[in-house]
Protein backbone atom coordinates (compact mmCIF):
# COMPACT_ATOMS: atom_id res chain seq x y z
CA UNK A 1 0.00 0.00 0.00
CA UNK A 2 0.98 3.49 -1.11
CA UNK A 3 0.39 6.36 1.09
CA UNK A 4 1.43 9.95 0.90
CA UNK A 5 1.24 12.46 3.21
CA UNK A 6 1.08 16.32 2.52
CA UNK A 7 2.06 18.07 5.49
CA UNK A 8 5.21 17.40 8.21
CA UNK A 9 4.42 19.20 11.29
CA UNK A 10 1.83 17.34 13.57
CA UNK A 11 -0.93 15.12 12.15
CA UNK A 12 1.62 13.91 9.32
CA UNK A 13 4.40 12.71 11.44
CA UNK A 14 1.41 11.09 13.56
CA UNK A 15 -0.15 9.82 10.43
CA UNK A 16 3.41 8.60 9.38
CA UNK A 17 4.30 6.93 12.37
CA UNK A 18 1.10 5.30 12.96
CA UNK A 19 0.35 3.90 9.59
CA UNK A 20 4.71 2.54 9.99
CA UNK A 21 3.65 0.81 13.12
CA UNK A 22 -0.02 -0.92 12.01
CA UNK A 23 1.44 -1.90 8.70
CA UNK A 24 5.03 -2.24 8.18
CA UNK A 25 5.10 -3.10 4.48
CA UNK A 26 2.88 0.15 3.67
CA UNK A 27 5.04 2.65 1.42
CA UNK A 28 5.08 6.12 3.18
CA UNK A 29 6.22 9.26 2.07
CA UNK A 30 5.70 12.54 3.45
CA UNK A 31 5.89 15.84 1.69
CA UNK A 32 6.50 18.85 3.73
CA UNK A 33 7.04 22.41 2.18
CA UNK A 34 8.98 23.91 4.85
CA UNK A 35 12.89 22.64 6.13
CA UNK A 36 11.72 21.07 9.43
CA UNK A 37 9.54 18.26 10.72
CA UNK A 38 7.58 17.62 13.69
CA UNK A 39 7.92 20.13 15.54
CA UNK A 40 6.27 21.75 18.45
CA UNK A 41 4.27 24.63 17.12
CA UNK A 42 3.25 25.51 20.64
CA UNK A 43 6.55 25.79 22.11
CA UNK A 44 7.74 28.73 20.05
CA UNK A 45 6.86 31.48 22.30
CA UNK A 46 9.41 29.21 24.97
CA UNK A 47 12.03 29.36 22.54
CA UNK A 48 11.96 33.08 21.93
CA UNK A 49 12.02 33.29 25.68
CA UNK A 50 15.18 31.19 25.92
CA UNK A 51 12.87 28.59 28.09
CA UNK A 52 13.48 26.53 25.50
CA UNK A 53 17.49 27.38 24.71
CA UNK A 54 17.75 25.13 20.98
CA UNK A 55 15.57 24.64 18.54
CA UNK A 56 16.31 21.15 17.94
CA UNK A 57 14.51 20.34 21.46
CA UNK A 58 10.95 21.63 19.60
CA UNK A 59 11.98 18.63 17.19
CA UNK A 60 13.13 16.10 19.28
CA UNK A 61 12.04 13.08 20.89
CA UNK A 62 11.71 12.59 24.97
CA UNK A 63 15.08 11.03 25.17
CA UNK A 64 16.40 13.86 22.70
CA UNK A 65 16.86 12.57 19.33
CA UNK A 66 15.76 14.89 16.64
CA UNK A 67 13.03 14.02 14.23
CA UNK A 68 14.41 14.83 11.13
CA UNK A 69 14.26 12.74 7.47
CA UNK A 70 17.04 10.60 8.28
CA UNK A 71 15.65 10.05 11.59
CA UNK A 72 11.77 9.03 10.21
CA UNK A 73 13.67 7.21 7.27
CA UNK A 74 15.45 4.97 9.72
CA UNK A 75 13.04 4.69 12.43
CA UNK A 76 9.83 5.07 10.93
CA UNK A 77 10.30 4.04 7.53
CA UNK A 78 8.84 6.85 6.01
CA UNK A 79 10.63 8.61 3.46
CA UNK A 80 10.37 12.35 3.18
CA UNK A 81 10.61 14.76 0.73
CA UNK A 82 11.44 18.10 2.60
CA UNK A 83 11.28 21.26 0.95
CA UNK A 84 8.81 20.14 -1.34
CA UNK A 85 5.79 21.89 -2.23
CA UNK A 86 2.53 19.75 -3.07
CA UNK A 87 0.99 21.77 -5.92
CA UNK A 88 -1.72 19.47 -7.40
CA UNK A 89 -3.88 16.52 -6.56
CA UNK A 90 -5.13 14.19 -9.54
CA UNK A 91 -7.49 12.22 -7.76
CA UNK A 92 -8.98 10.19 -10.90
CA UNK A 93 -4.70 9.24 -11.34
CA UNK A 94 -4.75 8.75 -7.51
CA UNK A 95 -1.14 11.15 -8.14
CA UNK A 96 0.37 13.65 -5.84
CA UNK A 97 2.40 16.50 -8.26
CA UNK A 98 5.29 17.83 -6.06
CA UNK A 99 7.84 20.53 -6.94
CA UNK A 100 11.35 20.47 -5.32
CA UNK A 101 11.79 24.32 -3.95
CA UNK A 102 15.43 24.49 -5.21
CA UNK A 103 15.95 22.90 -7.88
CA UNK A 104 11.73 23.88 -9.18
CA UNK A 105 11.94 19.73 -10.79
CA UNK A 106 8.41 18.27 -10.59
CA UNK A 107 7.50 15.01 -10.01
CA UNK A 108 4.42 12.40 -10.07
CA UNK A 109 3.96 10.57 -6.51
CA UNK A 110 0.96 7.92 -6.53
CA UNK A 111 -0.73 6.73 -3.89
CA UNK A 112 -3.33 4.42 -2.44
CA UNK A 113 -4.53 6.30 0.60
CA UNK A 114 -3.88 9.90 0.77
CA UNK A 115 -3.81 12.44 3.79
CA UNK A 116 -3.91 15.98 3.96
CA UNK A 117 -2.32 17.56 6.79
CA UNK A 118 -1.66 21.16 5.54
CA UNK A 119 -2.12 22.94 8.69
CA UNK A 120 -3.78 26.66 8.64
CA UNK A 121 -2.01 29.57 7.65
CA UNK A 122 -1.50 32.92 9.94
CA UNK A 123 -4.06 35.89 8.76
CA UNK A 124 -2.89 39.35 7.73
CA UNK A 125 -4.48 42.02 7.37
CA UNK A 126 -4.39 44.10 4.38
CA UNK A 127 -3.59 46.99 5.90
CA UNK A 128 -0.22 49.33 3.99
CA UNK A 129 3.36 48.40 5.73
CA UNK A 130 2.52 44.81 6.76
CA UNK A 131 5.64 43.67 4.82
CA UNK A 132 8.08 45.98 6.49
CA UNK A 133 11.51 44.83 7.63
CA UNK A 134 10.11 43.76 11.40
CA UNK A 135 6.85 43.00 10.90
CA UNK A 136 6.72 38.76 12.08
CA UNK A 137 4.06 36.22 11.96
CA UNK A 138 4.79 33.80 14.52
CA UNK A 139 3.60 30.45 12.94
CA UNK A 140 6.68 28.32 12.17
CA UNK A 141 10.30 28.10 13.28
CA UNK A 142 11.34 30.25 10.49
CA UNK A 143 9.59 32.99 12.24
CA UNK A 144 10.65 32.67 15.34
CA UNK A 145 14.20 33.13 14.54
CA UNK A 146 13.59 36.15 12.37
CA UNK A 147 11.93 37.61 16.16
CA UNK A 148 14.92 36.24 18.07
CA UNK A 149 17.30 37.93 15.60
CA UNK A 150 15.57 41.09 15.72
CA UNK A 151 15.19 40.90 19.40
CA UNK A 152 19.39 40.22 19.29
CA UNK A 153 20.43 43.71 19.24
CA UNK A 154 21.55 45.16 22.57
CA UNK A 155 18.96 47.95 23.58
CA UNK A 156 15.05 47.76 24.66
CA UNK A 157 12.59 47.22 21.96
CA UNK A 158 8.78 48.70 21.66
CA UNK A 159 7.29 45.87 20.46
CA UNK A 160 3.18 45.60 19.71
CA UNK A 161 0.95 42.78 19.22
CA UNK A 162 -1.68 42.74 16.84
CA UNK A 163 -4.42 40.59 18.01
CA UNK A 164 -4.67 39.36 21.53
CA UNK A 165 -5.38 35.78 21.20
CA UNK A 166 -3.89 32.83 22.80
CA UNK A 167 -0.63 32.87 20.54
CA UNK A 168 -0.47 36.63 21.10
CA UNK A 169 -0.77 36.64 24.56
CA UNK A 170 1.47 33.85 25.06
CA UNK A 171 3.95 35.60 23.41
CA UNK A 172 3.60 38.74 25.43
CA UNK A 173 6.02 36.69 28.55
CA UNK A 174 8.39 35.73 26.02
CA UNK A 175 9.17 39.32 24.66
CA UNK A 176 8.92 40.63 28.35
CA UNK A 177 11.36 38.42 29.75
CA UNK A 178 13.68 39.76 26.80
CA UNK A 179 13.28 42.93 27.96
CA UNK A 180 10.49 44.99 25.53
CA UNK A 181 7.71 47.09 26.11
CA UNK A 182 4.82 44.97 24.75
CA UNK A 183 1.78 46.92 23.79
CA UNK A 184 -1.22 44.47 22.86
CA UNK A 185 -4.30 45.41 20.15
CA UNK A 186 -7.01 44.10 19.93
CA UNK A 187 -9.96 44.96 17.80
CA UNK A 188 -12.37 43.36 20.14
CA UNK A 189 -13.89 44.66 23.43
CA UNK A 190 -12.05 42.20 25.27
CA UNK A 191 -8.39 39.88 24.50
CA UNK A 192 -8.75 35.97 24.57
CA UNK A 193 -12.10 35.73 23.10
CA UNK A 194 -12.00 32.18 23.76
CA UNK A 195 -13.16 33.33 27.41
CA UNK A 196 -16.19 35.43 28.49
CA UNK A 197 -15.81 39.03 28.75
CA UNK A 198 -15.33 38.93 32.98
CA UNK A 199 -12.82 36.20 33.03
CA UNK A 200 -10.53 37.87 29.95
CA UNK A 201 -10.79 41.31 32.57
CA UNK A 202 -8.88 38.91 35.02
CA UNK A 203 -6.28 38.51 32.37
CA UNK A 204 -6.33 41.98 31.15
CA UNK A 205 -5.60 43.16 35.19
CA UNK A 206 -3.16 40.63 35.40
CA UNK A 207 -1.26 41.68 32.22
CA UNK A 208 -1.23 45.26 33.36
CA UNK A 209 0.16 44.66 36.12
CA UNK A 210 3.44 43.46 34.63
CA UNK A 211 3.24 46.34 32.37
CA UNK A 212 2.03 45.16 29.21
CA UNK A 213 -0.44 47.82 27.82
CA UNK A 214 -3.51 46.17 26.69
CA UNK A 215 -5.93 48.24 24.07
CA UNK A 216 -8.94 46.81 23.34
CA UNK A 217 -11.48 48.11 20.55
CA UNK A 218 -8.73 49.52 19.03
CA UNK A 219 -8.38 48.80 14.98
CA UNK A 220 -5.35 48.55 13.09
CA UNK A 221 -5.17 51.21 9.90
CA UNK A 222 -1.42 51.06 8.99
CA UNK A 223 1.85 50.21 9.77
CA UNK A 224 4.51 53.26 9.17
CA UNK A 225 7.93 52.96 8.33
CA UNK A 226 10.45 53.34 5.23
CA UNK A 227 12.83 50.52 5.50
CA UNK A 228 11.71 48.65 8.77
CA UNK A 229 9.05 49.33 10.87
CA UNK A 230 8.49 52.75 12.76
CA UNK A 231 4.88 53.00 14.34
CA UNK A 232 1.62 51.43 13.94
CA UNK A 233 -1.75 53.64 13.48
CA UNK A 234 -4.70 52.90 14.62
CA UNK A 235 -8.07 54.19 14.95
CA UNK A 236 -7.85 55.56 18.58
CA UNK A 237 -4.18 56.90 17.66
CA UNK A 238 -0.36 55.93 16.82
CA UNK A 239 2.29 53.79 19.05
CA UNK A 240 5.99 53.73 18.19
CA UNK A 241 7.38 50.66 18.10
CA UNK A 242 10.64 48.87 16.82
CA UNK A 243 8.56 45.47 15.61
CA UNK A 244 5.06 44.30 15.20
CA UNK A 245 3.76 40.29 15.72
CA UNK A 246 1.00 40.11 13.78
CA UNK A 247 -1.17 37.19 15.89
CA UNK A 248 -4.58 37.93 14.21
CA UNK A 249 -5.28 33.74 13.71
CA UNK A 250 -5.21 31.59 11.52
CA UNK A 251 -7.40 30.44 8.77
CA UNK A 252 -7.35 26.29 7.71
CA UNK A 253 -4.75 25.79 4.81
CA UNK A 254 -7.39 23.71 2.43
CA UNK A 255 -5.70 25.53 -1.85
CA UNK A 256 -4.88 22.22 -2.21
CA UNK A 257 -7.90 19.86 -1.12
CA UNK A 258 -10.34 22.73 -2.37
CA UNK A 259 -8.50 22.22 -6.01
CA UNK A 260 -8.48 18.68 -5.88
CA UNK A 261 -12.41 19.00 -5.91
CA UNK A 262 -12.74 18.18 -2.08
CA UNK A 263 -15.91 19.37 -0.02
CA UNK A 264 -15.06 22.19 2.25
CA UNK A 265 -16.81 22.39 5.50
CA UNK A 266 -18.69 26.10 6.64
CA UNK A 267 -16.42 26.90 8.71
CA UNK A 268 -13.78 26.79 5.95
CA UNK A 269 -12.18 23.32 6.81
CA UNK A 270 -11.89 20.34 4.99
CA UNK A 271 -14.72 18.61 5.83
CA UNK A 272 -14.23 14.94 7.09
CA UNK A 273 -16.56 12.00 9.45
CA UNK A 274 -15.76 10.77 12.28
CA UNK A 275 -13.39 8.53 10.16
CA UNK A 276 -11.21 11.41 9.45
CA UNK A 277 -11.95 10.91 5.62
CA UNK A 278 -13.19 13.54 3.37
CA UNK A 279 -15.60 13.34 0.35
CA UNK A 280 -13.24 11.28 -1.19
CA UNK A 281 -13.22 7.70 0.71
CA UNK A 282 -9.56 7.28 -0.38
CA UNK A 283 -8.29 10.64 1.06
CA UNK A 284 -8.01 11.47 4.74
CA UNK A 285 -7.71 14.49 6.65
CA UNK A 286 -6.35 15.70 10.02
CA UNK A 287 -5.16 18.92 11.88
CA UNK A 288 -5.22 22.55 11.60
CA UNK A 289 -6.93 22.15 7.73
CA UNK A 290 -10.22 20.18 8.68
CA UNK A 291 -13.11 21.13 10.14
CA UNK A 292 -14.12 19.46 13.77
CA UNK A 293 -17.59 18.80 15.64
CA UNK A 294 -18.43 20.49 18.90
CA UNK A 295 -19.15 17.48 20.94
CA UNK A 296 -21.73 19.24 23.38
CA UNK A 297 -23.63 21.32 20.22
CA UNK A 298 -22.90 18.69 17.48
CA UNK A 299 -21.73 21.84 15.44
CA UNK A 300 -18.97 22.34 12.83
CA UNK A 301 -16.01 24.39 14.28
CA UNK A 302 -12.84 25.30 13.61
CA UNK A 303 -10.60 24.85 16.66
CA UNK A 304 -6.54 24.70 15.83
CA UNK A 305 -4.59 22.69 18.63
CA UNK A 306 -1.30 20.57 18.57
CA UNK A 307 -3.18 18.29 20.52
CA UNK A 308 -6.48 17.86 18.22
CA UNK A 309 -3.91 17.41 15.21
CA UNK A 310 -1.95 14.56 17.11
CA UNK A 311 -5.37 12.34 17.65
CA UNK A 312 -6.73 13.08 14.82
CA UNK A 313 -3.75 11.62 12.90
CA UNK A 314 -3.76 8.85 15.00
CA UNK A 315 -7.30 8.21 13.68
CA UNK A 316 -6.52 8.51 10.52
CA UNK A 317 -3.79 6.25 9.98
CA UNK A 318 -5.83 3.99 12.06
CA UNK A 319 -8.65 4.21 8.97
CA UNK A 320 -6.30 4.38 6.41
CA UNK A 321 -4.81 0.58 7.73
CA UNK A 322 -8.09 -0.77 8.16
CA UNK A 323 -8.48 -0.89 11.93
CA UNK A 324 -12.05 1.14 12.42
CA UNK A 325 -11.59 4.17 14.79
CA UNK A 326 -13.41 7.44 15.46
CA UNK A 327 -12.57 10.97 16.00
CA UNK A 328 -16.23 12.30 18.29
CA UNK A 329 -15.06 15.50 18.01
CA UNK A 330 -13.57 18.63 20.22
CA UNK A 331 -14.64 20.66 23.49
CA UNK A 332 -11.84 23.54 22.28
CA UNK A 333 -9.60 22.32 26.15
CA UNK A 334 -7.23 25.16 26.25
CA UNK A 335 -4.53 25.99 29.03
CA UNK A 336 -1.92 28.81 28.92
CA UNK A 337 0.92 29.99 31.15
CA UNK A 338 1.41 33.34 31.34
CA UNK A 339 4.23 34.40 33.85
CA UNK A 340 2.58 33.47 37.09
CA UNK A 341 -0.62 33.26 35.68
CA UNK A 342 -2.42 30.44 34.46
CA UNK A 343 -5.60 30.17 32.09
CA UNK A 344 -7.90 27.08 31.23
CA UNK A 345 -10.73 26.21 29.06
CA UNK A 346 -13.37 23.68 27.99
CA UNK A 347 -16.96 23.48 26.36
CA UNK A 348 -19.43 26.18 25.90
CA UNK A 349 -19.06 29.75 26.84
CA UNK A 350 -21.97 31.89 28.62
CA UNK A 351 -22.74 33.40 25.15
CA UNK A 352 -22.54 30.71 22.95
CA UNK A 353 -24.42 28.28 25.16
CA UNK A 354 -26.87 31.09 25.19
CA UNK A 355 -27.23 31.17 21.14
CA UNK A 356 -27.43 27.11 21.03
CA UNK A 357 -30.84 27.73 22.48
CA UNK A 358 -29.31 26.30 26.22
CA UNK A 359 -30.99 28.06 29.10
CA UNK A 360 -28.01 29.14 31.25
CA UNK A 361 -27.00 29.33 34.93
CA UNK A 362 -23.57 29.98 35.82
CA UNK A 363 -21.57 30.47 38.39
CA UNK A 364 -18.36 32.59 39.55
CA UNK A 365 -16.53 30.93 42.16
CA UNK A 366 -12.83 32.28 43.04
CA UNK A 367 -11.30 30.26 46.14
CA UNK A 368 -7.73 29.20 46.60
CA UNK A 369 -6.60 25.70 44.89
CA UNK A 370 -4.93 24.15 47.72
CA UNK A 371 -6.28 24.31 51.40
CA UNK A 372 -6.36 27.79 52.66
CA UNK A 373 -3.62 27.32 55.29
CA UNK A 374 -1.25 25.52 53.49
CA UNK A 375 1.52 27.97 52.76
CA UNK A 376 1.38 27.58 48.80
CA UNK A 377 -2.46 28.12 48.34
CA UNK A 378 -3.04 30.67 45.00
CA UNK A 379 -6.00 31.95 44.17
CA UNK A 380 -8.08 31.13 40.89
CA UNK A 381 -11.36 32.19 39.76
CA UNK A 382 -13.89 29.96 38.04
CA UNK A 383 -16.55 30.31 35.70
CA UNK A 384 -19.01 27.30 35.10
CA UNK A 385 -21.73 27.06 32.57
CA UNK A 386 -24.87 24.93 32.98
CA UNK A 387 -27.89 23.98 31.45
CA UNK A 388 -30.79 24.48 33.74
CA UNK A 389 -32.93 22.19 32.10
CA UNK A 390 -31.11 18.92 32.33
CA UNK A 391 -28.34 20.67 35.01
CA UNK A 392 -25.73 19.41 32.91
CA UNK A 393 -22.37 21.42 32.91
CA UNK A 394 -21.29 22.83 29.23
CA UNK A 395 -18.35 24.56 30.07
CA UNK A 396 -16.06 25.95 32.63
CA UNK A 397 -13.19 28.51 32.40
CA UNK A 398 -10.75 29.03 35.26
CA UNK A 399 -7.71 31.66 35.62
CA UNK A 400 -5.53 32.60 38.30
CA UNK A 401 -1.96 32.32 39.99
CA UNK A 402 -3.03 28.89 41.34
CA UNK A 403 -3.97 25.28 39.59
CA UNK A 404 -5.97 25.58 36.47
CA UNK A 405 -5.56 22.56 34.18
CA UNK A 406 -6.68 20.26 36.16
CA UNK A 407 -10.08 21.49 37.01
CA UNK A 408 -10.23 22.03 33.47
CA UNK A 409 -9.66 18.09 32.56
CA UNK A 410 -11.91 17.11 35.36
CA UNK A 411 -14.80 19.43 33.34
CA UNK A 412 -13.54 17.98 30.11
CA UNK A 413 -14.40 14.62 31.36
CA UNK A 414 -17.41 15.32 32.92
CA UNK A 415 -18.88 17.94 29.60
CA UNK A 416 -17.65 15.23 27.43
CA UNK A 417 -19.65 12.34 29.69
CA UNK A 418 -22.61 14.46 29.84
CA UNK A 419 -22.53 14.64 33.85
CA UNK A 420 -24.77 16.89 35.66
CA UNK A 421 -23.47 19.11 38.38
CA UNK A 422 -25.51 16.79 40.95
CA UNK A 423 -22.50 14.15 39.40
CA UNK A 424 -19.73 16.45 39.60
CA UNK A 425 -20.67 17.22 43.40
CA UNK A 426 -20.24 13.78 44.55
CA UNK A 427 -16.48 12.61 42.34
CA UNK A 428 -14.58 11.11 44.67
CA UNK A 429 -11.83 13.69 43.73
CA UNK A 430 -7.82 14.04 45.60
CA UNK A 431 -7.51 15.75 48.56
CA UNK A 432 -4.67 16.37 50.73
CA UNK A 433 -3.90 20.31 51.57
CA UNK A 434 -0.76 20.36 49.08
CA UNK A 435 -3.00 19.51 46.58
CA UNK A 436 -6.60 21.32 47.32
CA UNK A 437 -9.07 22.15 49.54
CA UNK A 438 -11.28 19.04 51.17
CA UNK A 439 -14.29 19.87 48.63
CA UNK A 440 -12.02 21.12 45.55
CA UNK A 441 -13.06 23.98 43.58
CA UNK A 442 -14.81 22.26 41.15
CA UNK A 443 -16.84 20.20 43.65
CA UNK A 444 -17.54 23.54 45.23
CA UNK A 445 -18.51 25.58 42.56
CA UNK A 446 -20.92 22.51 41.28
CA UNK A 447 -22.31 22.76 44.60
CA UNK A 448 -23.07 26.16 43.99
CA UNK A 449 -24.83 25.80 40.84
CA UNK A 450 -27.20 23.58 42.71
CA UNK A 451 -27.98 25.58 45.34
CA UNK A 452 -29.02 28.04 42.79
CA UNK A 453 -30.91 25.40 40.69
CA UNK A 454 -32.34 24.51 43.32
CA UNK A 455 -33.75 28.03 44.47
CA UNK A 456 -32.11 27.79 47.96
CA UNK A 457 -30.68 31.38 47.05
CA UNK A 458 -30.37 34.13 44.13
CA UNK A 459 -27.31 35.13 42.64
CA UNK A 460 -26.68 38.23 40.26
CA UNK A 461 -23.75 38.87 38.32
CA UNK A 462 -21.65 41.52 38.61
CA UNK A 463 -22.43 42.85 35.00
CA UNK A 464 -25.97 43.04 36.26
CA UNK A 465 -25.09 44.86 39.58
CA UNK A 466 -23.18 47.21 37.01
CA UNK A 467 -26.04 47.80 34.77
CA UNK A 468 -28.49 48.49 37.96
CA UNK A 469 -25.90 51.42 39.13
CA UNK A 470 -25.63 52.76 35.83
CA UNK A 471 -29.15 53.11 35.41
CA UNK A 472 -29.55 54.29 39.03
CA UNK A 473 -31.44 52.07 40.46
CA UNK A 474 -32.41 52.40 44.12
CA UNK A 475 -31.35 49.26 45.75
CA UNK A 476 -28.70 48.28 48.71
CA UNK A 477 -25.13 47.01 48.40
CA UNK A 478 -24.69 45.09 51.32
CA UNK A 479 -21.15 44.36 51.92
CA UNK A 480 -20.41 42.28 54.59
CA UNK A 481 -16.51 42.20 55.36
CA UNK A 482 -14.27 43.73 57.71
CA UNK A 483 -13.98 47.08 58.19
CA UNK A 484 -10.40 46.21 57.13
CA UNK A 485 -11.16 44.82 53.92
CA UNK A 486 -13.51 47.84 53.46
CA UNK A 487 -10.39 50.15 53.96
CA UNK A 488 -8.53 48.62 51.58
CA UNK A 489 -11.23 48.41 48.71
CA UNK A 490 -15.07 49.01 48.57
CA UNK A 491 -17.96 50.59 46.71
CA UNK A 492 -19.15 53.70 46.55
CA UNK A 493 -21.98 54.10 48.66
CA UNK A 494 -22.68 50.38 49.67
CA UNK A 495 -23.79 49.25 53.42
CA UNK A 496 -21.06 47.97 55.53
CA UNK A 497 -22.54 45.43 58.07
CA UNK A 498 -19.85 42.92 59.08
CA UNK A 499 -21.32 39.28 58.90
CA UNK A 500 -20.65 38.87 63.15
CA UNK A 501 -22.96 42.21 63.38
CA UNK A 502 -25.30 41.87 61.00
CA UNK A 503 -28.18 40.14 63.52
CA UNK A 504 -27.95 42.81 66.00
CA UNK A 505 -28.15 45.73 63.07
CA UNK A 506 -31.08 44.51 60.86
CA UNK A 507 -32.72 47.51 61.26
CA UNK A 508 -30.30 49.29 59.47
CA UNK A 509 -31.42 47.62 56.07
CA UNK A 510 -34.43 48.79 54.78
CA UNK A 511 -37.08 46.24 53.79
CA UNK A 512 -38.48 47.50 50.82
CA UNK A 513 -35.41 47.40 48.62
CA UNK A 514 -33.89 44.68 46.95
CA UNK A 515 -30.92 44.11 48.97
CA UNK A 516 -27.83 42.79 46.71
CA UNK A 517 -24.93 41.09 49.34
CA UNK A 518 -21.59 40.37 48.69
CA UNK A 519 -17.88 39.70 50.56
CA UNK A 520 -14.59 39.17 49.24
CA UNK A 521 -15.99 36.03 47.18
CA UNK A 522 -19.53 36.08 48.39
CA UNK A 523 -19.62 33.19 50.52
CA UNK A 524 -20.38 35.44 53.11
CA UNK A 525 -22.63 37.38 51.45
CA UNK A 526 -24.67 33.89 50.71
CA UNK A 527 -24.85 33.47 54.52
CA UNK A 528 -25.99 36.93 54.49
CA UNK A 529 -28.56 36.39 52.68
CA UNK A 530 -29.78 33.68 54.18
CA UNK A 531 -29.89 35.31 57.70
CA UNK A 532 -31.68 38.25 56.25
CA UNK A 533 -34.64 35.92 54.37
CA UNK A 534 -34.71 34.52 57.62
CA UNK A 535 -35.38 37.58 59.19
CA UNK A 536 -38.30 38.16 56.38
CA UNK A 537 -36.74 40.18 54.05
CA UNK A 538 -37.77 39.69 50.45
CA UNK A 539 -36.16 40.80 47.85
CA UNK A 540 -32.31 39.25 48.69
CA UNK A 541 -29.79 37.90 45.92
CA UNK A 542 -26.08 37.90 46.10
CA UNK A 543 -23.60 39.11 44.13
CA UNK A 544 -21.94 36.43 42.22
CA UNK A 545 -18.05 35.88 42.88
CA UNK A 546 -17.85 38.63 45.55
CA UNK A 547 -15.80 41.62 44.97
CA UNK A 548 -12.96 39.76 43.81
CA UNK A 549 -14.73 38.99 40.23
CA UNK A 550 -15.76 42.35 39.72
CA UNK A 551 -14.71 43.05 36.34
CA UNK A 552 -14.71 46.97 36.75
CA UNK A 553 -12.17 49.40 37.62
CA UNK A 554 -14.85 52.02 39.18
CA UNK A 555 -14.32 50.33 42.73
CA UNK A 556 -13.05 52.94 45.89
CA UNK A 557 -9.82 51.99 46.97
Amino acid sequence: MKVVVIGGVAAGPKVGSRVHRLCPDAQVTLIEKGEFLSYAGCGLPYYVSGIVEDQKELMSTPIGVVRDSVFFRNVKNVDVMSRTEAIKVNRKSKEVVVVELQSGKEEKISYDKLVFATGAKPVVPPVEGVNLKNVFTIQNIEDSEGIKAALSEDKAKDVVIIGGGLIGVEMTEALAKKGCRVTIIEKLPQILPMLDGEIAYQVTQYLETRGVKVKTSTTLMEIKGIDKVESVVTDKGEVACDFVIMSVGVRPNVSLAKDAGLEIGTTGGIKVNEMMQTSDPDIFAAGDCVESVNLVTGNPCFVPLGSTANKQGRVAANNVCGFKDVFPGVLGSTVCKLFNFNIGRTGLGEEQARQEGFEVETVLSPAPDKAHFYPEAKPIMMKLIVDRNTRRLLGLQAVGLGVVDKRIDVAATAITSKMTVDDIAHLDLCYAPPYSPAMDNIITAADVARNKLDGIFKSITPMEVKKKIDKGDDFVLLDVRSKGEYEQVHFKDSLLIPLGKLRERLSEIPKDKEIIAFCKISLRGYEAALILQAAGFKDVTVMDGGIVMWPYEKVVK
